[in-house]
């Protein structure tokens, strides 16, 4: 009886010290772990959106996300976050928001894409894709990408048989699944620009 009470005091005295010692160790670590992630998010920003001096990477949740693409037919996309681009001024210069399509063949495709204020798409950043190598991984060359860049459509459609009109991207070869979820994850982008960042700078 004696020994077994022993052994729960130690047991207990070794849980309260690491207890402490996890707690010390996470009061020293979050805020470098918060500065870390913060300019990784800088960082990815500015990856499509070059020109800006700074973003308000302020976590931005839009809660209207899903109503808006709904009304746009897409129901598989969503709009996780919103960042305003900033100029020197600290003026608003466009936006850089991150998609996540649900269409991808291997699952989920998250990316960031970068809208000026005139509605044109400035550059895309891939973050998460897990695609057929060789075939749906190409989707996050820049030679698919740069398809999209630079240009003020209302939305992108592909072409299998080769893009002859502003708003078209040619289809990756083997890979018109993955085609797809990309260019429905650029237009959901678009359409929250459309419907309700415009309308806010009106």
């Amino acid at each position: 009886m004696r020994e077994l009470l022993k052994n729960t005091v130690i047991l207990t005295v070794i849980t309260l010290v690491a207890g402490v010692l996890l707690g010390f160790v996470y009061e020293i670590t979050k805020d470098p772990i918060a500065a870390a992630e913060a300019q990784e998010k800088a960082d990815a920003c500015q990856a499509v959106f070059a020109e800006a001096d700074s973003f308000d990477t302020k976590f931005q949740m839009p809660e209207d996300s899903d109503a808006v693409l709904q009304k746009h037919h897409l129901t598989e996309e969503r709009v996780d976050q919103v960042i305003p681009a900033l100029d020197e001024a600290g003026d608003i210069i466009g936006y850089v928001l991150t998609v996540t399509t649900s269409e991808g063949y291997g699952g989920d495709i998250t990316f960031m894409v970068g809208i000026r204020n005139d509605g044109s798409v400035n550059g895309i950043s891939m973050l998460t894709i897990s695609e057929t190598a060789g075939l749906g991984m190409n989707a996050q060359s820049e030679e698919f990408l740069s398809q999209y860049a630079g240009k003020q459509v209302d939305q992108f459609v592909y072409s299998k048989s080769g893009a002859s009109a502003e708003n078209e991207i040619d289809v990756i070869t083997g890979a018109t699944i993955t085609t797809n979820a990309v260019t429905n994850g650029v237009n959901a982008g678009l359409y929250y620009f459309q419907d309700v960042l415009e309308e806010d700078q009106s």
